[in-house]
């Protein structure tokens, strides 16, 4: 009981539970963070903090990155995975497309290179005068990219510092998805091709539903991710870029804590993100658990649900399943 109840009990109270039990009680002070002197301030900290232009610009910035990376990501990666696992051709054993192997190390590359060095490698691609993008499109007759600033323009700051997060973590998911996939059951695969079921049919219908949960955690991280994002948009624009496009909370934290003396202040920031950050993941559960998640038997029926045609009858490969196909 005591090995294996209270000490890691102990252990997860003392630095988990603890550090954010403090930080709330700094955000409720005036902590300068280099001074032992505080005092209680109660929500005043807040309520300044939600008439915080800035911050309300950086926190709309972030809500809009976790809506939009993590789902252009999965779906990028889904469909990577999808290919190189079961897109092959559609007679003889179910497989990827030739040369998926090289795909999925190539794919991987990116997720090897950290974050900091992605950043700083893309802010270099992005460069007005001697980037490797504008010299790309100019070389191909596009002159009106010529010394273009990609991320120093309202329209494009957020879709190209987006891009550059989503294009470091696809490599990663598409792995993550590469091995939920192999534990498919062929016999369901071979069920749905019998029955008439095309590639696109067979990846919605069979493929995506039974990894389901899969596609929920990634969901989560990437949310997460997506919530921060301090190390891309810092290497990429550290000043917020034009007007605070692409401006992040952890940065407007970073900028109010370590330049500001404002540690009170920065820390209510932080207790705000993490409910942010609670509040997504939570969202995300509910939503897979309202739309049928979680549900191991009926994940099951629905990824049979491939419909056959009406002129072909069924096969005795697919007798097993044939009320879910048909159905």
């Amino acid at each position: 009981m005591l090995v294996f109840l209270v000490l890691p009990l102990a252990i997860f109270v003392i630095f988990v539970v603890s550090p954010f039990v403090q930080a709330l009680y700094y955000s409720l002070t005036d902590w300068t963070g280099f001074s032992p002197n505080m005092n209680f301030v109660g929500l005043s900290n807040f309520v300044k903090l939600f008439h915080d232009t800035t911050f309300l610009k950086a926190l709309r910035n972030n809500a809009l990155l976790a809506l939009v990376v993590p789902f252009v990501t999965i779906v990028v990666a889904l469909v990577i995975a999808i290919v190189v696992t079961v897109g092959g051709p559609s007679r003889g054993t179910i497989r990827g497309i030739r040369g998926a192997g090289f795909y999925r190390v190539v794919s991987f590359f990116p997720y090897c290179v950290p974050a900091i060095v992605i950043g700083l490698i893309w802010a270099q691609v992005y460069d007005p005068a001697a980037g490797l993008l504008n010299g790309f499109l100019t070389g191909i007759g596009l002159s009106g990219f010529e010394n273009f600033a990609w991320l120093g323009v309202v329209a494009t700051a957020m879709p190209a510092s987006m891009w550059v997060i989503i294009w470091s973590f696809i490599g990663f998911y598409t792995v993550l998805f590469v091995a939920a996939i192999k534990g498919v059951p062929s016999e369901l695969l071979e069920a749905a091709r019998i029955d008439g079921a095309g590639r696109f049919r067979t990846a919605i219908s069979v493929t995506v539903p039974m990894i389901r949960d899969n596609v929920q955690t990634a969901y989560i991280y990437l949310g997460i991710a997506a919530l921060d994002a301090f190390v891309y948009m810092q290497a990429m624009n550290p000043g917020g870029g034009p007007d605070n496009t692409t401006l992040t909370m952890s940065q407007e934290l970073f900028t109010v804590a370590f330049r500001k003396g404002q540690f009170g202040y920065a820390t209510a920031m932080g207790v705000v993100l993490a409910a942010v950050t609670l509040l997504f993941a939570a969202l995300v559960f509910t939503v897979n658990r309202l739309t049928g998640g979680g549900d191991d038997t009926g994940r099951a029926k629905r990824a049979t649900a491939a419909p056959a045609p009406a002129a072909a009858a069924p096969s005795a490969a697919a007798a097993p399943i044939q009320r879910g196909v048909s159905g």
